[in-house]
């Protein structure tokens, strides 16, 4: 099959989704509104404020911006939001761990405090907010410091955060004083609790996202590497599975993941398309102290990999992961402009499930989708990271696919304007605010209204 832009053929969470290209639009201000259908909110309004455009009767709120002094006092809110999770806390509150993907120059990286710093020389990490019951932010302060380019990351079923470093750089590197590409744990309502400690035994690479299996504790990463050999995508099965903070550091076995058959996952292109009998191969060296991971030695039979692997969640029983797009002129088997993969761990199976196509008015919804979450009351919302005018998407559970936000923070010029990605969508604890970070500016968006 086919489409000029996007389909979704597919299951999410037990819930199938169908959809069409006339539902893709009909959520957006541009599009002309359908006879008698009614996908997702209604047409996004434009803001007055030029930050966020939303449907009617829903509005915003901005938690913090970059450059803005933390409530702590340590210092300036680091830039380059990125990946984000919401933790519900005593007394009603919420708790917000925001990473910062930042790399050694450039924009304000994450301060550096005693016993919350991994590697002085780096400028990344992760910030904590602490909402009270009304949302008003009651707190903002580092929560770890001193890594490296934190991209995403994921939840814990024990309310904590894994923030992902999307690199590989070796200590005397960049200036790097330490080895970085490692995963952290990160408590947002007592940071000290976790510190500044890598998670050596889930490898070391460019980590994109993590989701957990709430039932095995089984622990799958996504790779977002840039050059050919693309990422693989792994699952790390823990010594002390599912055992609370700190668990984690117990150690375990790194594998990643062979489709026979299929060396390359971009080759794939039709939505359905089904492989049995999943193989899982160990990591020779997850540390990667010689020879990067995806570079390895894995057999006669070789491993699979994909370009841009990046967005990974946990939905009913199975294991999503987005490759957010690939391109043969970079070395991919094949061009795409966007796939969502199922992983089935009790059946050994994978299904490419959604299959995004190119946009030709930046206008109107784009491609390569990034960040992803599941929405309360089921479907998804995904993170747009393509060219022209910036969506966080939703898709209903009927397969209704609709635009829920636009940036409107425009960081070109009138003439050739730009907007910069959106990422970290996340629901609070009880589903009544949808919590998001526009990358560039900087900013957290708290946005409230007649969620479904």
């Amino acid at each position: 099959m086919s489409a000029t832009r996007r389909q979704i053929l597919g299951a999410t969470a037990g819930i199938a989704f169908t959809g069409a290209l006339s539902e893709l639009f009909a959520g957006t201000a541009s599009a002309a509104p359908l006879r008698g259908h009614h996908a997702g909110y209604g047409p996004l309004v434009p803001d007055p404020a030029g930050l966020l455009d939303l449907p009617a009767g829903f509005s915003y709120r901005v938690l913090s911006r970059q450059g803005d002094p933390l409530r702590s006092g340590e210092g300036l809110v680091p830039s380059n939001h990125d990946g984000m999770g919401a933790f519900a806390g005593r007394r009603g509150r919420t708790h917000l761990v925001r990473n910062h993907e930042n790399r050694v120059t450039g924009k304000i990286g994450v301060p550096t405090v005693d016993g919350l710093t991994y590697d002085p020389a780096a400028k990344g990490g992760c910030t904590a907010l602490t909402l009270d019951g009304r949302g008003d932010v009651l707190d903002e302060r580092v929560a770890v410091a001193g890594t490296a380019v934190n991209c995403a990351g994921g939840p814990t079923p024990w309310n904590t955060w894994l923030t992902c470093e999307e690199t590989e750089d070796r200590a005397g590197t960049n200036g790097y004083t330490r080895d970085h590409g490692f995963v952290f744990e990160v408590d947002g309502a007592d940071p000290r609790r976790t510190g500044a400690v890598p998670l050596t035994a889930m490898g070391r690479f460019q980590h994109e996202a993590v989701a957990i299996d709430p039932r095995s504790g089984i622990v799958y990463e996504t790779e977002d590497a840039f050059q050919k050999p693309f990422g693989l995508f792994y699952r790390f099965l823990p010594e002390r599975p599912l055992g609370g903070t700190g668990s984690l550091r117990a150690g375990g076995a790194l594998e990643a993941m062979r489709v026979p058959g299929v060396p390359d996952l971009s080759a794939v292109q039709e939505t359905g398309a089904r492989f049995e009998g999943v193989q899982w191969v160990p990591v020779p060296d997850p540390l990667a102290t010689e020879t990067p991971v995806r570079l390895q030695d894995f057999g006669p039979k070789g491993i699979t990999h994909a370009q841009k692997l990046e967005g990974c969640y946990w939905g009913g029983n199975a294991v999503y992961f987005v490759s957010s797009f690939a391109r043969a002129k970079d070395g991919s088997a094949a061009t795409h402009f966007g796939q969502v993969w199922k992983y089935e761990p009790h059946r050994r199976r994978l299904t490419l499930v959604v299959v995004f196509g190119p946009d030709t008015d930046v206008r109107l919804p784009g491609e390569s989708p990034d960040n992803i979450c599941l929405a309360p009351a089921g479907g998804l919302m995904v993170c747009e990271d393509g060219d022209g005018a910036q969506h966080v998407f939703g898709v209903s559970r009927k397969g209704e696919v609709y635009a829920v936000a636009r940036g409107a923070q425009n960081i070109g010029t009138p003439e050739a304007p730009e907007w910069g990605e959106f990422a970290g969508v996340t629901f609070s604890p009880d589903g009544s605010t949808m919590y998001v970070n526009c990358y560039t500016p900087g900013t957290t968006f708290a946005v409230t209204g007649p969620w479904r």
